[in-house]
């Protein structure tokens, strides 16, 4: 049973019963009328908020509810169109090929190839900055800035003549899409409870099964555009990046960096938000960096564990959204029904990315949820390996190993709920986010021209990183329930516990998971 979700659902009902009376906490922190950006830097700038607030007013069910709907209706549309713009823009090189790019670039041999791994390796590359400067600036405003520049990278593809500059346009593009999966693990935490997440990050995740359906019909209408002097796909990059800067810029002024500064919300609103999202012991905001949190990522094993089982999901994700229009192409078909027999592949996406995420907001237990997802890919895998003499196993195969999109929504959120300290948590979710692009870069490089048309070395290691991952998740499972027996046998900071305003404190230490004695690993 997830122990974090029971403390939760006594959020949900009671409030937050830790908070008795602001009077006291400020008469026991006396500097907090000076603001919260100056106070002890170990307390999260949410709890120098709630103290500085005098609101201090206990939620009931139906109001929580309320403030859940009001939030849903404003961050997450937004976070949804980042994420499905992303990867449509990232994709858009796999709708190209089958438009004529190859062709027309006059691309040899693994040129192609090489530019889809060198977005992965710029994103990789880029995941060091991002690591460093999401714990200085606003998360929401960079995020915001990121979508507006690779919009921008996306449309120059269009001015693409050879290889070296297509090549280019794709690093940046790389470069700038490496925020999208950080800020939006961060920004998910910042509004939500744990088991509240689940179902949220699902939602903008569900992007990924939409951007594979939008993309196909694009592609197919793009195809129509016969124009000798300006082809098809290079109308598709500008139209999709001049889409992409629209939004960039609604993020960057309409997305809050924290529900302290969130326009929407009334004053009591946001106390009876941050309130009820303490039980996360994760933070909202601290800019104190911490070498001994940088430090601990080092010997934490799930972390590790995370980075491996990444990989090892990304591996597949980097062959099917790479290649699988062209691999339904070289089933026979031609350019405009490759593309729309692509879309069914984001049908999987979207059913699979929904079922776990809601799933896991009633029962919990996300390492059954994965290995759930592992297996029809694995399933995928082994019909797109053997069943090489029929379109109609192959293309069941192709569509089942989408499957395996959803797993990545769990890491992602497993990265968010099970790391505390802001300076740990930051540097953790860049660390994932650059592990999917490690898969990314092996995927496409199993694609070798020699092995044309059917790839078999491919699609037997996407039935090999399935069944592999599936594995590392059960690995996972036993450590978190080894890691909590431990922490239960710890005693925890129970001298301290019941002090005036000492609860809420506590909720908002900047101290990582580790550190924590009351922290509890969900799994």
């Amino acid at each position: 049973m997830d122990s974090q979700l029971k403390s939760e659902t006594i959020t949900d009902v009671k409030g937050d019963t830790s908070s008795r009376d602001t009077s006291s906490s400020h008469a026991h922190h006396p500097v907090a009328e000076k603001g919260y950006g100056a106070h002890d830097q170990n307390l999260d700038q949410a709890y120098w908020y709630v103290q500085n607030s005098n609101n201090a007013i206990e939620a009931t069910p139906a109001e929580l509810r309320r403030l859940r709907r009001k939030i849903d209706w404003w961050i997450v549309p937004i976070m949804f169109a980042c994420y499905t713009m992303q990867f449509i823009d990232k994709v858009s090189l796999n709708y190209a090929a089958v438009m004529g790019l190859n062709k027309e670039l006059k691309l040899k041999s693994n040129e192609f190839s090489n530019a889809a791994t060198w977005f992965f390796i710029a994103y990789l590359i880029a995941e060091v900055p991002n690591a460093i400067i999401l714990q200085r600036v606003p998360v929401a405003k960079w995020l915001g800035a990121n979508v507006v520049l690779w919009g921008i990278a996306t449309a120059c593809t269009a001015a693409a003549h050879n290889y070296a500059t297509l090549l280019t346009a794709r690093i940046f593009l790389g470069i700038f899409e490496a925020a999208i999966a950080p800020c939006l693990i961060l920004i998910s935490g910042q509004w939500y409870t744990k088991s509240e997440q689940a179902p949220r990050f699902c939602i903008w995740y569900a992007g990924l099964g939409v951007g594979q359906i939008i993309g196909g019909i694009v592609s197919y209408g793009f195809q129509q555009v016969k124009n000798p002097t300006f082809s098809g796909w290079k109308i598709m990059f500008i139209v999709l990046g001049l889409v992409t800067v629209i939004i960039g810029f609604v993020t960057f002024f309409f997305l809050p960096d924290t529900p302290m500064e969130a326009r929407f919300l009334s004053e009591p609103e946001k106390v009876m938000l941050l309130k009820h999202v303490s039980v996360n012991q994760t933070g909202i905001r601290n800019k104190h960096y911490k070498l001994s949190q940088a430090l601990e990522i080092l010997r934490d094993i799930q972390l590790w564990l995370m980075v491996l089982l990444t990989i090892l999901i990304s591996i597949s994700s980097g062959v099917i959204t790479t290649y699988s229009a062209t691999l339904i192409r070289n089933f026979g078909y031609k350019p405009p029904t490759a593309a729309l027999l692509n879309m069914p592949s984001g049908i999987v996406s979207i059913a699979s990315t929904f079922i776990v995420g809601f799933g896991i907001r009633h029962t919990s237990h996300r390492w059954a949820w994965l290995v759930a997802c592992c297996i029809p890919g694995v399933l995928g895998g082994a019909l797109m390996s053997f069943a090489t003499g029929t379109k109609a196993g192959q293309l069941a195969g192709i569509y089942l190993v989408n499957s395996i999109t959803a797993t990545l929504i769990v890491i992602y959120q497993w990265t968010g709920s099970n790391v505390g300290g802001q300076t740990k948590r930051v540097i953790s979710v860049a660390l994932v986010s650059g592990s999917f692009s490690v898969g990314n870069i092996i995927g496409p490089q199993t694609f070798q021209a020699k092995d044309a048309p059917n790839f078999i070395p491919a699609k037997i290691t996407v039935l090999a990183t399935q069944a592999a991952a599936a594995l590392i998740a059960v690995v996972l499972f036993v450590y978190y329930v080894w890691a909590n027996k431990r922490k239960g046998a710890t005693p925890a900071v129970e001298e301290n516990i019941g002090m005036p305003g000492h609860d809420e404190e506590h909720m908002w230490e900047d101290r990582t998971d580790k550190q924590n004695p009351t922290f509890r690993y969900v799994y």
